[in-house]
Formats: structure tokens, C-alpha cells, sequence
């Protein structure tokens, strides 16, 4: 397995931790923000981590990312997820989601990547309808990207 498919799945699990996480709706963002890094150096030691520094440091930049960015990215869910909304999701799906969405839109990661690893994920640690619901909004995200990238450059 690669680096970067331990990092995502390390910060999916994070993620996953941090919806237990009992939360004042007013500081949400910035309690989340102090409360990632314990998790995410706890489960990085529960899975003997300690020597990838590079996966942790990717895991931590995807957690706190999609932290920051969260707003944005549970409302690309919600558009993109028929009759669910990103809350109604399972919480590891939702996890793995958030992580992927952040990718597809923020970075430059090509999508069929993020959209790979992301089914790779939900096989391992999911249901098996997972992976199928995954690719269905992760899709639709990355066609909805393509196309406002299409009206973008056309008004140019």
C-alpha cells in the first residue's frame, strides 16, 4: 500500500474519531482544529507510524483541510447526494468523502486518483454499497468541476 493511501485512510479515521467529538456549535471549527492532532498522533502510534513522518504529515494536512474547508465540502455532498445528505451518511463514509471532495476540488490531484483510492477505502473499511455510493457523488463532484471549468474558460 502507498504512502498517500495510509495517510488518506488515516485521516479518514481521524475524521471518523472527530464526529464523536462533543462540540459548542459556535467554536466548532476551532475546536476541531485543537482536538485533530492528538487523534491523529494516537492513531498514528495504534497503527506504528511513528517512522512514516510522511504520512502523517500528508494525513495531517488532509484533516486539517478539510476541517477548514468543511462548510464547502459538506454542501458539494449534499448536492451531489441524492435523497442522503452528507449527515445521513455513514460516519466513515463521510469521512472518507470529505477527504476525497477536499482533494478533488483543492488540490491538484487527478481525480481518477481521488476517486480510486477513495473506493479502495470504503472497501476496506465499509460496507460493500459503500464503495458504489462513494463513486456516484465523487463522480458527480468531478463532473460539476469539469463543467464550471468549461463555463469558466468559455467566458474568457
Amino acid at each position: 500500500m502507498g504512502l498517500r493511501r495510509k495517510a488518506r485512510e488515516l485521516a479518514a479515521q481521524t475524521l471518523y474519531a472527530l464526529d464523536f467529538a462533543e462540540l459548542e456549535t459556535e467554536f466548532r471549527e476551532y475546536q476541531l482544529l485543537n482536538l485533530y492532532p492528538d487523534i491523529l498522533t494516537e492513531l498514528s502510534k495504534l497503527q506504528e507510524m511513528d517512522n512514516t513522518a510522511q504520512v502523517v504529515d500528508f494525513a495531517d494536512d488532509l484533516v486539517k483541510n478539510v476541517i477548514i474547508n468543511d462548510q464547502e465540502i459538506t454542501a458539494s455532498i449534499d448536492r451531489h447526494s441524492i435523497n442522503w445528505s452528507a449527515t445521513s451518511l455513514a460516519r466513515l463514509d463521510r469521512g472518507i468523502l470529505r477527504v476525497a471532495v477536499y482533494e478533488l476540488v483543492y488540490t491538484d490531484t487527478p481525480a481518477p486518483v481521488v476517486i480510486n483510492e477513495a473506493i479502495e477505502i470504503a472497501k476496506k473499511f465499509c460496507s460493500e454499497s459503500s464503495g458504489k455510493l462513494l463513486n456516484g457523488i465523487l463522480d458527480a463532484v468531478h463532473k460539476e468541476m469539469q463543467e464550471k471549468e468549461r463555463l469558466e474558460g468559455s467566458k474568457v
